[in-house]
């Protein structure tokens, strides 16, 4: 296993270097940088921007629109992107969503659905937690209950991250409720203009109306919307899930945020000197960094696995635990290092335009909401509780 970089994808990080330095807008990255608002119009003038280079669906095969990028490839762009203050692309459409229709879907769903992904023509959010059914996914009760050439659904989903940019949703529903649970599940493809939808916000601890509750009363959805067989999604969503474990790694947003906390830790004083100085804290700073090079480096093993022909496994667990864990403890520390002035703020300073007197520093407005917002990490995706079930049963054998 070799787990450095050959000359040529050292050629290509140079490549992303030079496309980010001249194609990412400065206004979008000086908002990520800084924890401002994205709109929904920034985050699809970067899509259109990748589009154009032939690079927003990596893991795509060529003949759909994809790139002759293998993991190694991915893994630098996602690194490259996060380090120069790239949005974080929108996962639902190109990376869930379509890996799904592209293996399991009919030739007229890929003709159909795929191109409209990359175009940005829509924006596609996720139909998988209930009230009573999140990391226990299997235990859903939206119902599909097939009616001539249709489905009728009814149901509830909650915690639909941007649902309410959505024009299509992506659902696990139950067609078979006297089977075991896994085995009655459909996956289906649902219009939102669709009558009988109603999408409700949920405002989270840090103030921002980010996920939904999405209501299903009587909603007609077409016979030809089913992806894979009925009664077999199960099939589907954990192949989607697989795949969305591994990137909850988020080393490279996580490599970002590292130096972003150094940055703040030297300009905060404690003592009449800078706070990154400070033995305790640089300690704690020391810490979170040795882990997140444990994490890289168990992510490249991983790739370099992939590379021979293997698949994630249960090792995505691993990274999903572990790196959820070092960003969550990465916001508490930036957190920490501005004390009392990470909690009052403004809500127009997180606005791009802002130009009045800011509470404290450009740096601190988010940090608070940062820190509340990241307690989701742990959470979504399946808890790391249960992630952690996986790892005993899979890999040490308990």
């Amino acid at each position: 296993m070799d787990i450095h970089y050959t000359p040529e994808e050292l050629a290509f990080r140079d490549e992303v270097r030079e496309f980010l330095k001249n194609e990412l807008p400065e206004d979008i990255a000086a908002k990520v940088k800084n924890g401002k608002n994205m709109s929904k119009e920034d985050h699809q003038r970067w899509q259109k921007i990748l589009s154009n280079r032939g690079w927003y669906a990596p893991g795509w095969p060529v003949e759909h629109g994809g790139t002759t990028w293998g993991p190694v490839e991915k893994h630098i762009f996602d690194e490259e992107s996060a380090a120069f203050g790239a949005p974080r692309t929108i996962p639902f459409g190109v990376n869930m969503v379509a890996p799904v229709i592209i293996k399991f879907g009919t030739e007229q769903q890929k003709e159909h659905y795929l191109p409209r992904i990359l175009s940005g023509e829509d924006w596609w959010c996720q139909g998988y937690s209930e009230p009573g059914a999140g990391s226990d996914l299997a235990s859903l009760k939206t119902r599909a209950v097939r009616d001539g050439d249709h489905y009728i659904v009814n149901g509830q989903k909650t915690w639909t991250t941007l649902g309410q940019h959505a024009n299509w949703i992506f659902c696990l529903v139950r067609t078979d409720p006297e089977a075991q649970q896994q085995r009655g599940i459909s996956f289906l493809l649902i219009d939102m203009a669709t009558p009988g939808i109603t999408v409700r916000p949920i405002i989270t601890l840090d103030g921002d109306h980010e996920v939904n509750e999405v209501f299903f009363d009587d909603v007609k959805v077409p016979v030809e919307n089913l992806v894979g067989e009925e009664n077999k999604g199960w099939t589907c969503a954990k192949y989607l899930l697989t795949h969305e474990r591994t990137g909850l790694a988020g080393i490279g947003a996580s490599k970002a945020a590292l130096t972003h906390l150094k940055k703040v830790a030297a300009k905060q004083q404690k003592n009449g000197k800078p706070l990154i100085e400070d033995t305790l804290f640089r300690t704690q700073v020391a810490e979170v960094e040795i882990q997140l090079m444990a994490a890289e480096m168990s992510t490249l093993r991983i790739i370099a696995a992939a590379l021979e022909g293997g698949v994630p496994g249960a090792e995505s667990s691993i990274l999903k635990v572990k790196g959820t864990e070092i960003r969550q403890a990465i916001t508490n520390l930036l957190r920490k290092a501005v004390g009392p002035y990470a909690l009052p703020f403004l809500p127009e300073e997180l606005e791009y335009d802002f130009d009045g007197e800011m509470l404290n520093s450009e740096s601190s407005p988010a940090l608070a909401g940062d820190y509340f917002n990241m307690r989701k990490l742990s959470i979504f995706g399946g808890s790391n509780e249960i992630q952690k079930n996986i790892v005993s049963k899979m890999i040490l054998e308990l």
